[in-house]
């Protein structure tokens, strides 16, 4: 019975990671759907992080949830030779630097929804139903504006212009996009943190010394990160987009379990100890 619900855990377990990875091609198409509106102009190499930065964000953070999974819970402490060693820390540090660009391309996001004017002579969203503008949604996400939906997407006097696009949004609409876009910078420096955190977690379990008052300040530091995590992804689901809030809930999930598998490990490390000090 308790290899049964071993193995169950570990089949939600990789479901989990499975559905993460299912989100690279959620977030891939939202925002290339997004672009044509974005970069009117065309996309340039430099203009591809901040484009598609979930994408990249998402991917990077999947392979770097694998090797976490191999080190701390798949692996054993003998297969750990030094092309396996080197060839984990090689990855990881390869993430982490996808890592940290697509976090520069949330500040870039950020900063983007920062570059507004208001739209001059436009008092009624139905002037401009011309096929060519779109009305911004929410965060990365338009609709074209046409004489059927335009009293329904906004019924502002006046519009804001997203830099040079032809794309618009009202008071309201940008005030809602500009905290996501904040909260998306947040999100991605918290979860550089956390991870900052687990890798220490990790080299200081593999040298036996996690415990104490580095074990005390880890815990009640990620309590405090987790926390900031979870109210970004019940914001998300308050702001109605389900793929953010999805994707945010799952993660936290699977960095839970990354969690058990340390908490396992450190167990499996004492046991050890005691069984020889005996």
């Amino acid at each position: 019975m308790t290899l049964n619900k071993r193995a169950l855990f570990q089949l939600f377990k990789y479901a989990v990671y499975t559905l993460l990875a299912m989100n690279i091609y959620w977030f891939f198409v939202e925002e290339h759907a997004a672009v044509k509106t974005q970069f009117a102009n065309g996309l340039g190499l430099f203009d591809v992080i901040e484009a598609y930065v979930a994408t990249i964000d998402t991917a990077a953070w999947v392979i770097l949830l694998l090797m976490f999974e191999l080190e701390t819970f798949v692996l054993d402490d003998e297969q750990f030779t030094r092309p396996v060693t080197w060839s984990l820390h090689g990855l990881r540090f390869i993430c982490y630097a996808f890592i940290v660009y697509a976090c520069y391309g949330y500040f870039a996001t950020l900063f983007t929804q920062l570059d507004i004017t208001t739209l001059a002579n436009v008092s009624n969203l139905c002037q401009l139903a011309d096929g060519q503008w779109s009305y911004a949604t929410t965060l990365d996400e338009y609709s074209v504006i046409s004489a059927i939906n335009c009293t329904e997407l906004s019924t502002a006097n006046s519009f804001l212009r997203f830099g040079e696009t032809y794309s618009v949004v009202d008071a309201g609409g940008y005030k809602d996009i500009l905290v996501l876009a904040l909260v998306d910078v947040i999100n991605a420096v918290v979860w550089i943190v956390v991870v900052l955190v687990l890798e220490m977690d990790v080299r200081l379990q593999e040298k036996d010394k996690l415990e104490g008052r580095i074990l005390t300040i880890s815990t009640v530091l990620k309590y405090i990160l987790y926390s900031i995590l979870l109210l970004a992804a019940v914001y998300w689901g308050f702001k109605g987009d389900f793929v953010d809030f999805w994707d945010a809930f799952l993660w936290l999930v699977a960095f839970f379990f990354i969690e058990l598998n340390v908490i396992e490990w450190r167990h499996e490390e004492a046991e050890e100890k005691a069984a020889l000090a005996t």
